[in-house]
C-alpha cells in the first residue's frame, strides 16, 4: 500500500455512487416521484478549475485538486483516487479559500502536501468544468443521500465534451442503500453505472482520447489482502473492464474489437464467482447472478463468432479454394446474420433487464451478504492456493489424453484451462517476491501457450459449425492434418505447464 493510500484512509472520505445517462433523461429524471423536491431545487452553476504540476505529479499519484466558484465562494478539494465503478469511496478534503487561486495551507494536511513540497514548478490550470447542478435530499432506508444532478461540459484547450451524470453521495447510513436508490431511478430512465470522476473526462479530452477499447488491467490488491477483499477487487475490475467497453461499442460505431472485450470482461466476472465459489456459497444470490449474465448475454457469443467467421474463416477459405462457388453468397448470407446478430446486441445492452442487472450485481459486490460469510476474512493467500491447486487439478484431470478427446470434453479442458489461467491473473499482486513473479511468467507463458491451441481447435469447431448452419461448403473434418497438428501442441502445451511449479507455492 502506497503512503498515499495509507494517508487517505486515515483521512476523511466521500462515499458516492456515480451513474452516467444522456441530457434528456436528466430533465425526466428531475420528475421522478423519489426526486419530489427537484422541481423547486433552483440550478446552480458551479465552475470548477482543475490544477496540477506542469509534469502531472499530483496524477501521477492518483490525487486530483481542484477550486469550485459556488455563489460567491471558493472551495478547494483534494482527492485521493479516481478509479471506480459505480462507487467511489475516496479520500477528500475540502476548504473554503479566499479567492480563486489554490492555498497551500489549505493542502498542508492533505495527500498532496508531500507530492506538491517536491513539486519544481508551482500549480497551473489544466482544465475546468460548468455545470447547472440540483441537489435534492432523500431519504432511502436508514440512510440520507443527496442525490445531484449534474449537466454542462469540461472545458480544455483542446476542445470541450458534455457531462451528464448523477451522483448519489451517502451522507450517513449503509452504502447498500445508495443501490437501492439507483435502482428506483433507473426505472423510470437509462442509467449505467459511471466509471469515470470528472477529472479522468478532463484528461481524456486533454489527451485526445474518445470512447475506446480496452482490455483488462492486471488486479491491483491490497496488502495482507482477505479472500473477500480480492473479491471485490476482481469484481470492480470486472466491471470496470466491461463498462469501458460498452461504451466504447454503443458510442463508437460497434466495433467488433469492444463486443468482444465485453464477453471478456463478463467470462472473468463468471470464472471469478466460480472460483470464489466456495467463499460465495453464504449468499444464495451468487448463483443466480452467474445464470442471469449466462441468459442475458447469450446473443453476445453468435454476434461474435460470426465476427471471426467474416474475418478469420471465410478469408483463409477463399485462399484455400480460390475457385470454390458459392463464397460470394455465403459471405452475404453470414453479413446478413452478423446484422441481426448486433441488433440483438444492441437491444440486450439498451434494454432495462441488462442495466438492471449491473446496477444490482455492483450493489451485491460491495454489500452482499457474502461478506459477513467465515470464508471471506479468511487470508487471501491461504484462500488463493487453495483456489488455485483445485482449478490445476481440475485442468489435470480434463486435458488427460487431449489427443484423443472428442470436442465437447476437449472444450471442457479448455473452460478449465481458461478459469486457471483468469485465477492467475486475479490472485498474481498476492505474490510479489522476484521468485514467485518469476515462476508467474513461466506459468503464464505455458498456459498461454496451452488456451491459444485449444482455443484454435475450438475456433475450427466453431467454423464448422457456422458454415454448416449457412449452408457453406463442407469444411475439413476432425482428421483433418491441420486438427492433428493442433492437437500434437495442445498435449505438449499441457505436459509443459505441469511441468511448472505452481508461483503460489
Amino acid at each position: 500500500m502506497s503512503d498515499t493510500e495509507s494517508h487517505a484512509a486515515e483521512e476523511p472520505r466521500e462515499v458516492e455512487l456515480k451513474l452516467d445517462c444522456a441530457g434528456a433523461d436528466l430533465t425526466a429524471l428531475a420528475s421522478h416521484p423519489r426526486l419530489k423536491h427537484a422541481a423547486t431545487a433552483e440550478p446552480e452553476r458551479l465552475v470548477t478549475t482543475y490544477y496540477d504540476t506542469p509534469d502531472g505529479a499530483l496524477r501521477e499519484a492518483g490525487l486530483t485538486l481542484r477550486v469550485r466558484a459556488k455563489g460567491g465562494r471558493h472551495v478547494q478539494t483534494v482527492k485521493a483516487g479516481s478509479g471506480g465503478v459505480g462507487l467511489f469511496d475516496r479520500a477528500e478534503w475540502e476548504t473554503e479559500i479566499a479567492g480563486e487561486a489554490p492555498d497551500p495551507a489549505a493542502w498542508a494536511d492533505t495527500a498532496a502536501a508531500r507530492i506538491l513540497r517536491k513539486a519544481d514548478a508551482p500549480l497551473e490550470r489544466v482544465f475546468s468544468t460548468v455545470v447547472m447542478r440540483r441537489e435534492i435530499p432523500v431519504e432511502q432506508g436508514t440512510s440520507q443521500i443527496l442525490v445531484t444532478l449534474d449537466e454542462g461540459q469540461v472545458e480544455t484547450a483542446r476542445g470541450h465534451a458534455p457531462l451528464c451524470e448523477v451522483e448519489l453521495e451517502l451522507q450517513d447510513g449503509d452504502p447498500a442503500d445508495l443501490f437501492v436508490l439507483a435502482q428506483s431511478l433507473a426505472e423510470t430512465v437509462p442509467l449505467r453505472l459511471g466509471v469515470r470522476a470528472k477529472s479522468a473526462v478532463g484528461y481524456a479530452l486533454l489527451e485526445g482520447r474518445g470512447p475506446a477499447v480496452v482490455k483488462a488491467e492486471p488486479v491491483d490488491l491490497p496488502e495482507g489482502a482477505s479472500a473477500g477483499d480480492v473479491f471485490r477487487h476482481v469484481a470492480r475490475a470486472c466491471l470496470r473492464h466491461m463498462r469501458f467497453n460498452e461504451t466504447a461499442f454503443l458510442e463508437g460505431g460497434r466495433p467488433p474489437e469492444a463486443l468482444h472485450q465485453i464477453r471478456v470482461s463478463l467470462r472473468r466476472l463468471r470464472s471469478a464467482l466460480s472460483l470464489f465459489g466456495p467463499m460465495l456459497q453464504a449468499d444464495p444470490r451468487a448463483t443466480g447472478f452467474n445464470d442471469s449474465i449466462k441468459q442475458v448475454t447469450e446473443p453476445f457469443g453468435h454476434a461474435r463468432n460470426l465476427d471471426v467467421f467474416l474475418s478469420d474463416t471465410l478469408p483463409d477459405l477463399a485462399k484455400q479454394r480460390p475457385d470454390e462457388p458459392g463464397l460470394d453468397a455465403l459471405r452475404q448470407r453470414a453479413e446478413a446474420e452478423r446484422a441481426v446478430a448486433y441488433e440483438a446486441v444492441m437491444a440486450t445492452l439498451e434494454s432495462p433487464r441488462w442495466r438492471a442487472l449491473i446496477i444490482d450485481l455492483a450493489g451485491w459486490v460491495e454489500a452482499g451478504s457474502w461478506a459477513d460469510g467465515p470464508d471471506a476474512a479468511v487470508d487471501g493467500r491461504h484462500f488463493a492456493a487453495q483456489v488455485l491447486d483445485k482449478a490445476r487439478s481440475r485442468l489435470k484431470k480434463r486435458g488427460r489424453g487431449l489427443r484423443h478427446l472428442d470436442p465437447h470434453t476437449r472444450h471442457r479442458a479448455r473452460i478449465a484451462a481458461k478459469k486457471l489461467r483468469y485465477g492467475a491473473e486475479f490472485f498474481a499482486d498476492l505474490y510479489r517476491k522476484k521468485k514467485a513473479v518469476r515462476r508467474q511468467e513461466k506459468f503464464g507463458a505455458a498456459l498461454s501457450d496451452l488456451q491459444d491451441h485449444l482455443g484454435a481447435l475450438n475456433d475450427l469447431e466453431t467454423a464448422r459449425s457456422m458454415t454448416e448452419s449457412l449452408s457453406g461448403p463442407p469444411m475439413p473434418g476432425p482428421d483433418d492434418p491441420g486438427a492433428q497438428k493442433l492437437l500434437d501442441a495442445a498435449a505438449e502445451a499441457r505436459s509443459d505447464l505441469l511441468d511448472v511449479k505452481p508461483f503460489w507455492r
